[in-house]
């Protein structure tokens, strides 16, 4: 892949909503979009150990978004970080686009996953760090990125079950909680993990201070789970 000249612009938080403002059309979910933005940034911007020039490396980090029908937040990040070209976002959606309502891992670079579909991030997220463990990948971690609905989806549970008595450190995932489950968990979303043997913390989705503390927090032979909560989706 060569990256132009335009790609290796230097983007700042700031100018998301511009570029996501290129983006335009129907079907775009743009609260589904929203709800993840500051998430995106501060994984892609502080967290993340990937980049156009290491999408093949296989000690890179693994980014799953299974919130994939709201992308136009994803899009704009992987613009910023010179994945994909700016001067293809105002294309979205459009019929010879790569960037689709929904993300498709060969079309858009960056892209681990195709996604959309709820409840299947996470048990493929699972999948990805038991392939890690066992070609001896230690070093990649691995990042899910559900919504709080997806938790209506019995396919998390399993995952979610499996995964703390399994041990997978290097499995991560973030909540993006909008108050869209349909489905109310005793004791909050953190106490569902927590139970399966998780780590886990709940923050304000948009603190950008908040959620770096929180992705980078030690849970040491514990899968780890980051809620964070944002404005409620309106009706």
């Amino acid at each position: 892949m060569t990256i132009t000249e335009e790609q290796r612009r230097t983007y700042a938080y700031e100018d998301l909503p511009g570029l996501m403002g290129l983006m335009t059309g129907d079907e775009k979910h743009g609260p589904a979009a929203t709800s993840t933005l500051d998430v995106l940034w501060v994984l892609y911007d502080r967290v993340l150990r990937v980049g156009p020039e290491r999408m093949g490396d296989p000690e890179r980090d693994r980014f799953l978004l299974s919130k994939g029908h709201g992308p136009m937040a994803y899009y704009a990040v992987l613009a910023a970080k010179g994945f994909v070209p700016v001067d293809g976002l105002p294309g979205f959606g459009s019929y010879d686009s790569p960037l689709g309502h929904h993300p498709d891992r060969v079309l858009v670079p960056g892209a681990e996953i195709g996604s959309g579909s709820l409840g299947h991030g996470l048990p493929i997220g699972v999948g990805t760090t038991l392939g890690l463990r066992a070609q001896g990948l230690h070093a990649p971690r691995v990042w899910v990125l559900i919504g709080d609905a997806e938790l209506d989806e019995g396919s998390n549970h399993e995952a979610i079950a499996f995964a703390g008595p399994a041990g997978l450190e290097q499995l991560h995932t973030v909540v993006v909680d909008n108050s869209s489950a349909g489905h109310a968990r005793p004791g909050g979303i953190a106490a569902r993990f927590e139970a399966a043997g998780w780590s886990a913390v709940t923050v304000d989705g948009r603190d950008h201070e908040a959620l770096h503390a929180a992705f980078t927090a030690p849970h040491p032979g514990r899968p780890h789970v980051v809620v964070a909560r944002v404005e409620p989706k309106a009706a």
